[in-house]
């Protein structure tokens, strides 16, 4: 792989490949061109070839991708052909629903436990995870080798799990909460904010 700074904008588009040539392996299709990419996908051609082109070179000129190299190679770009470990904090509507689609993952990302600091939470199952008092984080993560932490807890509460999250020794977190959160430089975080992401919908509108 080439040592130059990738852009966020092309790690964030990586996954989207990967989602449409797991489709199309399904389908046993086992080859596919950027401008049959691209049509899917509604993006440029150019742009998914030098996307890709960061990472190596996967095609062939005349032939296109591999459907199964590409998608093998991707996991690899991704981290997904190892096991990631994933923690998650707040199990109210939201925490449970993303620890029920965990059952339906396919990759090596997993959320292997789940955290509240409610005493009636305490012991509750979802889908056979049984949700662990706050008390448990730091050694559960040290223990299960978590890299990954997911915030679904009331904003109020998100900067005091994300410091515990960084305390265990989490390397990146995905915030759910509605603020944004501090942590060290070394911490990568996302956030993942429904109600800016709506209003910045209606604003397309007519």
């Amino acid at each position: 792989m080439k040592t130059l700074k990738i852009s966020e904008a092309v790690v964030r588009r990586l996954p989207v490949y990967l989602r449409f040539l797991n489709e199309l392996s399904k389908k046993s299709v086992h080859t596919v061109s950027s401008q049959d990419l691209g049509q899917k996908l509604d993006l440029n051609p150019a742009q998914i070839r030098k996307d890709l082109a960061y990472f190596g070179e996967f095609g062939k000129k005349g032939i296109g991708y591999d459907v199964d190299y590409l998608i093998e190679k991707i996991r690899q770009i991704l981290k997904l052909d190892k096991l990631i470990p994933v923690a998650l904090v707040g199990a109210g509507n939201l925490g449970r629903a993303l620890c029920n689609y965990n059952a339906y993952l396919k990759d090596n990302m997993k959320i292997v436990a789940v955290f509240d600091a409610h005493e009636s939470k305490i012991g509750e199952s979802i889908n056979n995870l049984h949700v662990k008092p706050m008390r448990d984080l730091k050694e559960t993560i040290e223990s299960l080798h978590v890299r990954i932490g997911i915030i679904t807890v009331p904003a109020a509460e998100a900067q005091n799990v994300a410091n515990e999250f960084v305390s265990a020794g989490v390397e990146a977190i995905l915030n759910f909460a509605p603020m944004i959160i501090k942590v060290p430089n070394e911490v990568r975080v996302h956030h993942a904010d429904f109600t800016t992401e709506l209003q910045s919908l209606a604003y397309y509108l007519d």
